[in-house]
């Protein structure tokens, strides 16, 4: 049986001992900053990014994988005699996934040996569902197996967040459902969601501490009665925060797994600092 090496995108951000540990191979997006293109999560880390987003008078913009970056990832793997997986961010946040389908096209030979998951979301919400079929690959599950498995895991992942502000994502046009919070949330801290692919409002709060806490409500109360919850945080240059937010949610809903991660330079140029958020997946 051949193996299955599973690809993702660098928003996946999944910490660096997780994708050692099962192989899983990155392709990073592009961010791009006053002529210069960086690789997000190579030749750019979050750290930097932040610092010099704090003093900058030109904002980065960003773009997908190319496609002749994926169709070399996919030959690649496929002359090592590797079936191949790829899940990617969203179709409706980015172009990755038409990247990837021209990229497979573009091979000589091997395009049946690939298949494209749309994971319909991003940071761990994508992560968890890589991480699951990275596993399942590791035990000697088929390309057909590891698909099946990725379509089924995608709906019992989720992934909710706050934000500082809608700035960032209102530049950016990934926005989605919150659009209808612009100019009236000067003094709000919105709740936002991943949901069907696209950024939606869920809830106004107040102020950043109590928004926070509701956050981790929301998220307990999507997971509720669900064996084997997985719980990552994730934030943006708000480590502290970030830290806070998944120690209080690992003791409220007690997951089997719980990962503290950052979020890329590539979604921290949409998402903007501050933000701090959840992810997870229930069991399948």
């Amino acid at each position: 049986m051949p193996k299955v090496a599973i690809v993702t995108d660098s928003t996946a951000y999944i910490p660096k001992d997780y994708i050692e540990q099962y192989k899983i191979i990155v392709v990073p997006q592009i961010l791009i900053w006053k002529d210069q293109i960086y690789e997000d999560g190579v030749s750019i880390q979050p750290d930097e990014f932040y610092q010099r987003l704090a003093t900058a008078k030109t904002m980065p913009t960003t773009s997908q994988v190319s496609i002749v970056n994926m169709q070399k990832t996919f030959s690649a793997l496929v002359e090592q005699d590797y079936d191949v997986l790829g899940i990617f961010i969203s179709a409706k946040l980015s172009g990755t996934i038409q990247s990837a389908l021209q990229g497979r096209e573009a091979l000589a030979k091997g395009k049946e040996k690939v298949e494209i998951v749309d994971s319909n979301a991003t940071a761990m919400a994508m992560g968890f569902q890589v991480l699951a079929t990275a596993r399942a690959a590791t035990e000697g599950a088929s390309l057909a197996e590891c698909k099946a498995l990725a379509d089924q895991v995608r709906d019992h992942t989720g992934v909710y967040f706050v934000v500082d502000t809608l700035e960032f994502l209102h530049r950016g046009g990934r926005i989605g459902g919150a659009q209808r919070l612009l100019g009236n949330a000067l003094n709000l801290k919105p709740i936002l969601a991943l949901q069907d692919g696209k950024v939606e409002a869920m809830e106004r709060i107040r102020t950043k501490g109590k928004a926070v806490e509701r956050l981790i409500e929301i998220v307990a109360e999507q997971t509720a009665g669900k064996p084997l919850v997985r719980l990552a945080s994730l934030h943006a240059n708000a480590a502290a925060e970030g830290k806070d937010v998944l120690e209080r949610a690992t003791k409220l809903i007690k997951p089997v797994e719980s990962i503290f991660t950052s979020v890329s330079p590539v979604v921290g140029t949409h998402a903007g600092p501050g933000t701090v958020g959840l992810a997870y997946m229930t069991d399948f």
